[in-house]
């Protein structure tokens, strides 16, 4: 990945999840044990929603975080945006019930106005821009002022004791889990690969804060990789 020119790892990060969104979330409920379900619960949480509230979930997938934000607040406006058209058509088959709407859209150029939205939140989305800065930008950007930023995103796991059983999970358990539940083993070795290069969460909180965030915080899940960063514009 790290020879590819940013314009051809783009492309190469749609066509991987489009070949893996019909089991995108059972591997990822394998992968975590099923503990995704309950940080996104997290997630939705720190948004601090409200009746009315407008939200962006960008990098949705097939729109898991979009579907908790419904069932925590059923009457939240609610946008689920990702560049991965054959994601969304799988999210869309299985959609919650609510004000649900589904958008195209880029993490580097946003097509939504400025100060559009109460919340923007991701989950494993950051590691995978090929313009961190440009899109924390943007999502800064679409925020109205005291508007929350919550993401979730894998980390490079600390160096302890079970680094090494966590270095077998990554790059033997979850590739062989890959190979067998969803047929490609090419792509759950791309995730161990963007964990170990991605920032470290202090180094991403300070990012946050170089785009303008406030009141920024982080905490780390599953042994240190996992991390929910938050800020407030």
């Amino acid at each position: 990945m790290s020879d590819l020119k940013p314009s051809e790892r783009a492309r190469y990060v749609q066509e991987m999840f489009t070949r893996i969104a019909p089991r995108y979330d059972l591997m990822n409920r394998l992968m975590t044990f099923g503990q995704d379900i309950s940080w996104r619960r997290q997630v939705i949480r720190r948004a601090y929603l409200s009746p009315g509230s407008w939200l962006l979930d960008l990098g949705a997938g097939t729109g898991d975080l979009a579907g908790e934000a419904l069932l925590q607040c059923p009457d939240a406006h609610v946008i689920a945006a990702d560049f991965t058209l054959g994601m969304m058509i799988f999210g869309k088959s299985r959609a919650a019930a609510g004000d649900l709407s589904w958008s195209a859209a880029d993490a580097r150029l946003l097509p939504f106005p400025d100060r559009t939205f109460d919340a923007v939140v991701s989950g494993f989305l950051l590691r995978n821009v090929i313009d961190l800065p440009g899109s924390l930008a943007e999502q800064h950007r679409v925020l109205k002022p005291g508007g929350r930023f919550v993401a979730l995103d894998t980390t490079p796991p600390p160096e302890n004791l079970l680094a090494p059983f966590i270095r077998i999970h990554l790059h033997a358990i979850i590739p062989t889990l890959g190979r067998v539940i969803a047929g490609q083993a090419e792509a759950y070795q791309y995730l161990p690969d963007t964990t170990e290069h991605f920032l470290e969460p202090e180094r991403l909180a300070a990012r946050l804060v170089a785009a303008g965030f406030s009141r920024v915080g982080y905490m780390r899940l599953m042994f240190g990789t996992i991390a929910v960063h938050w800020g407030v514009k």
